[in-house]
């Protein structure tokens, strides 16, 4: 597929510079630059979370940096270290089990949603903060 574009001339030059410099042509430079800097990508993620990341890109920044910031609660991070330390010695009844499984996948869950949502800020090109700003207070 192609597009035509006008760049402004201290855009192109300093892409040509690079693409120089780096012996690629100006074109796979253009590609690798804007493909890098889309949003991560959907399509990749596990299915069942994939429409709430999609409905991240219509959120406004403060409320993706909501997201960026938020934390497992207290409760959840010491009942879910508390079931690993059992699992690891073989305690674990099948209940329990199924409450690790559980606890594991909104972590994991919750963490996607955190990184899509600093990738689509700085796609957006608000600056991303360090982990200690990103923590609550």
């Amino acid at each position: 597929m192609q597009l035509t574009i006008d760049l402004p001339e201290q855009t192109f030059q300093r892409l040509a510079q690079i693409a120089e410099l780096t012996n690629q042509s100006l074109e796979d430079l253009i590609v690798q630059s804007v493909t890098g800097n889309l949003p991560p990508a959907v399509e990749t993620a596990p299915s069942e979370i994939q429409a709430e990341l999609l409905e991240l890109q219509t959120l406004s920044v403060e409320a993706l940096r909501q997201i960026a910031q938020s934390q497992v609660s207290p409760f959840q991070q010491d009942r879910h270290m508390a079931l690993l330390e059992r699992n690891q010695d073989g305690l674990l009844t099948p209940q329990e089990q199924q409450e690790l499984r559980q606890l594991t996948l909104a972590a994991d869950q919750l963490m996607l949603k955190k990184a899509h949502a600093c990738a689509i800020l700085r796609w957006r090109g608000q600056p991303i903060r360090t982990l200690s700003q990103l923590s609550p207070n």
